[in-house]
């Protein structure tokens, strides 16, 4: 029928591309991450002898920027401890953060996130961000100056500083280091920290020489090899920026920037780092002074990547001083902290480090109404289920006019039959003469289909509120959902467990994508079945193809499928008995279990 073939047009264009990336890309990339997180922590485990430290201007690529600090030539081989136990170290701790600064260098290279795990289990390691660059995972942030023969030795990678005041970095007590080089520049540095992620490191440069010096100063983000995680189209992982006054999002791959180096246009504004899903570090470079940022890829032993800025010469007459300040993002991509750091350090589009996607207009409000629920419920499965009513609420008279549409259709069978009978194989004349009815009627054969359509950026921004905040990390829902942003844990192929056999993970069946299953056939059966062979087969198949591909989707997002279906369903039979349409539900049901007449002769 043709509301039928027009209706799984529409749904087969509005999930095709995201099941066929999931079941063809997605779940080999998850394998390929569990043997990579395994490998990494048998590498991890491995005793390996120390290298030789890094040394300015290494391999630091060629351009604007070939005057910074990069990789180490040779490969990272020290265990994490052995790394921390070679430097003179100030210890950090706040309520989220714990770690220390390496004094070589003034460097933040040892960070902990204490509010989040490795696993659901409170029990597992708490999450390693930064670590030494003498290390296989080395990760660091580093703020400092390029020498030159006016300033002398300047703060960098092997500057040895001294603890002024203070013993210990928590967000009360700030921490000041300084330096004094051969010509008697001094260098005060004081690094504060807030209860969560933001450092500030505030820079101080007394001129007591006789001549005036030129300070240039730079900042940079360097991450020894690629994160262990494969990364997916869904979500940008990499380098990422906001670099000018027009405000527009640069965002690089590793792959990318291993072909060729990025560099941007002199600014006086923005930030520059690099992203995980869930975890950042980013520098925000004085915003007094113009810049210009690149980011790089340092091949050989040890391979590295890094996103930096290099500052405008700048010159302190002598006696006077200056000060310059930068801000350093080293956590968890949490939302209401990041639009808090937008506004309360002025970071121009700081939100964008957060990757809502290309409908981030409908992404973004929709998560803030699944955190209203979660703050009121406290569970986001619920809030899931809550934003839910109330999409459907907003699609109500779309899905009204729809429903409304199919239910027109159907009183209209009896004369499609007559006129499919009329014309037989001429389809030409059945085509105008169904088109005449449909007009004399005052039908529109697609209304039933906008509906359908409309909704696609809706399925998709719910995908990327559940795939891609840290929110949905963890999050449990009841039973044996403790992470929302994994795939059901279940497998109907060992019984939910009771089997002691592990599953492939192409049979790995839960009970949610059951019942996704179940809701999504119950919704097909409420028309009734396509006399067409083609779309029967189409109708009969399609919950149990779905069923296996949602089934390595993100729990969320299956519960969220399932009880749209199920809200789909009453709302579906409400409208069509108002405009006094059959409910096709309960005959086509029975219909399944009816004996077929055998054909007489």
């Amino acid at each position: 029928m043709e509301k039928n073939r027009n209706y799984f047009i529409a749904i087969a264009l509005s999930v095709l591309i995201v099941l066929a990336w999931q079941f063809l890309y997605m779940n080999p990339r998850m394998e390929a991450q569990r043997r990579a997180e395994e490998a990494s922590r048998a590498l991890q485990g491995e005793t390996a002898q120390p290298v030789s430290p890094e040394s300015p201007g290494a391999q630091s690529g060629s351009g604007v920027l070939g005057n910074l600090p990069g990789a180490s030539p040779a490969a990272a081989g020290l265990s994490r401890d052995q790394a921390l136990s070679r430097s003179q170290r100030v210890q950090i701790e706040t309520p989220a953060l714990i770690g220390s600064i390496n004094l070589t260098g003034a460097r933040f290279d040892d960070l902990k996130l204490r509010e989040y795990h490795e696993t659901v289990d409170d029990k597992s390691p708490i999450i390693t961000l930064f670590s030494p660059s003498d290390t296989a995972d080395g990760y660091f942030a580093e703020i400092g100056y390029i020498p030159n023969e006016s300033i002398g030795t300047a703060p960098g990678t092997g500057t040895q500083w001294t603890v002024a005041s203070g013993d210990k970095l928590t967000q009360q007590t700030p921490v000041t280091l300084t330096f004094t080089n051969e010509k008697g520049v001094t260098f005060a540095r004081t690094i504060s920290i807030d209860d969560h992620y933001m450092l500030t490191v505030a820079d101080k440069i007394d001129n007591k020489t006789a001549g005036p010096v030129t300070l240039t100063p730079y900042g940079r983000v360097l991450r020894n090899n690629k994160p262990a995680t494969p990364s997916v189209w869904v979500i940008h992982e990499g380098f990422i920026g906001v670099m000018g006054e027009s405000g527009s999002l640069n965002e690089h791959t590793y792959a990318n920037i291993e072909k060729e180096q990025f560099t941007n246009e002199k600014a006086k504004t923005g930030w520059l780092g690099i992203t995980d899903k869930y975890w950042a570090a980013t520098i925000v470079p004085p915003q007094t002074l113009p810049y210009v940022a690149r980011f790089s890829h340092f091949a050989g032993a040890q391979a590295s990547y890094q996103a930096d800025y290099k500052g405008d010469d700048l010159t302190v007459q002598p006696g006077q001083s200056t000060e310059l300040k930068n801000l350093v993002f080293a956590g968890a991509k949490e939302v209401p902290l990041i639009s808090r750091y937008e506004t309360e350090f002025g970071v121009p589009q700081f939100n964008r480090l957060i990757d809502w996607g290309w409908f981030y207009f409908i992404t973004k409000p929709m998560f803030q109404l699944m955190d209203f629920f979660f703050r009121h419920v406290g569970n986001f499965g619920v809030a899931i289920l809550l934003t839910t009513i109330v999409v459907k609420a907003l699609f109500f008279p779309l899905a009204s006019k729809q429903y409304a549409s199919m239910a027109n259709m159907k009183r209209m069978q009896p004369k499609m039959e007559e006129l499919k009978a009329k014309f037989g194989d001429d389809r030409m004349g059945l085509q105008q003469a169904m088109m005449a009815l449909y007009k004399e009627e005052k039908i529109n054969p697609i209304a039933g289909c906008w509906p359908v359509l409309l909704q696609i950026p809706v399925f998709f921004a719910l995908y990327k509120v559940i795939y891609v905040t840290i929110e949905m990390r963890h999050a449990p829902f009841f039973g044996w959902i403790q992470d929302l942003s994994a795939p059901d844990p279940t497998s109907l192929f060992n019984l939910f467990g009771l089997l002691p056999y592990d599953v492939p993970h192409a049979l790995m069946i839960g009970v949610w994508p059951l019942v996704m299953g179940v809701t999504m056939f119950l919704q097909m059966r409420m028309n009734p079945t396509p006399p067409d062979p083609t779309q029967a087969m189409i109708f009969t198949w399609m919950p149990l193809v779905f069923t296996f591909m949602l089934a390595s989707f993100p729990a969320g997002l299956v519960i969220y499928w399932a009880w749209n279906n199920t809200l789909s369903v009453t709302q579906q039979a409400i409208i069509m008995k108002r405009h006094g349409a059959k409910v096709e539900l309960f005959a086509n049901l029975k219909g399944l279990f009816r004996r077929k007449e055998a054909p007489t002769k």
